[in-house]
């Protein structure tokens, strides 16, 4: 297995060990780091220093029987996009299952008292969508706002992000959902994150395309608002309901299509990007995340 050095900055961490990773969500439980990434029945890294990963046994070795009741071409125990949320003493696991170029989808919820102890419940179908659907139920984000309430962004392509109330009971909305992002040539993959130093909400999202290896073109782009529900403007102005965003990571000459992004708190972000010296391999990376003067996020 070949190993994978980022080329080191004031801001990425040097990782090695296997990083072969899509749509990482990144999660610390004690001293042991968690990357929960795309992939047959869900994959699992973890790392003891946060920087060097091993690669652990996937969430499903079965189908659950509902999986094919909401998407019924979905093939094996392919698993898409999930997202790791800790409240109340409880981790709380999202992932996505679909098609691929389908509105056919479903959010669905694992939950476990400890990640390390490797039991998780099944909580069955969180939201689903269909071809006649708004959205597509895909790539979801669970996050708290300032008084407390939950709220999950998920969405892609298929007309947008979208943004909808979380139950803290059932941990699944509790209402409708209301269209919070668009951008022609494409958007998904979206984290919300409130950061009370600067008094925003983050919409961070990845625009353009993804899965090409080093022809992707996807790019990590956020806008900010004084509201959870919105609007989100990018730093032009322009909201991000019409279009707007502003581009935080382009890929550069060692890596490129970054995108699939999970903000940890508001210091951390991880990511995947495709390797140029390994032929396009899709690889974790992950940043101390930094912000400005003016309250805009940046990383190294």
């Amino acid at each position: 297995m070949l190993t994978s050095v980022i080329p080191a900055s004031a801001a990425t961490w040097s990782l090695t060990g296997d990083t072969n990773v899509h749509d990482p969500a990144y999660i610390k439980e004690g001293n042991t780091h968690w990357v929960f990434s795309t992939g047959s029945g869900l994959q699992v890294l973890y790392s003891t220093n946060g920087t060097n990963y091993v690669r652990s046994l996937p969430i499903f070795t079965a189908k659950p029987s509902w999986w094919s009741s909401y998407v019924p071409g979905q093939v094996g125990l392919d698993v898409w996009a999930p997202d790791i949320f800790y409240y109340n003493g409880t981790y709380y696991l999202y992932y996505s299952i679909s098609t691929f170029g389908s509105r056919v989808s479903a959010i669905g919820l694992v939950t476990t008292n400890s990640i390390s102890g490797g039991v998780w419940t099944d909580k069955g179908v969180v939201i689903s969508s269909t071809e006649a659907s708004n959205y597509n139920a895909i790539d979801s984000n669970i996050s708290q706002d300032a008084n407390g309430n939950l709220w999950m962004v998920f969405g892609s392509w298929s007309n947008g992000i979208y943004i909808t109330s979380i139950s803290k009971s059932t941990m699944k909305p509790t209402g409708n959902s209301y269209r919070i992002a668009t951008k022609s040539g494409g958007i998904e993959g979206a984290s919300l994150v409130y950061n009370s130093s600067t008094g925003y909400y983050y919409l961070f999202v990845s625009i353009g395309s993804c899965c090409q290896g080093v022809n992707s073109t996807y790019k990590i782009a956020v806008g900010r608002s004084t509201s959870v529900t919105g609007p989100y403007y990018a730093k032009d102005g322009t909201d991000m309901k019409d279009g707007g965003a502003t581009v935080l990571d382009s890929g550069n000459d060692y890596w490129k299509g970054p995108g699939g992004q999970d903000v940890s708190g508001t210091s951390v972000i991880a990511r995947h990007a495709y390797s140029v010296a390994e032929n396009g391999a899709p690889k974790l990376l992950i940043s101390d995340l930094y912000w400005d003067s003016s309250g805009w996020p940046y990383y190294n």
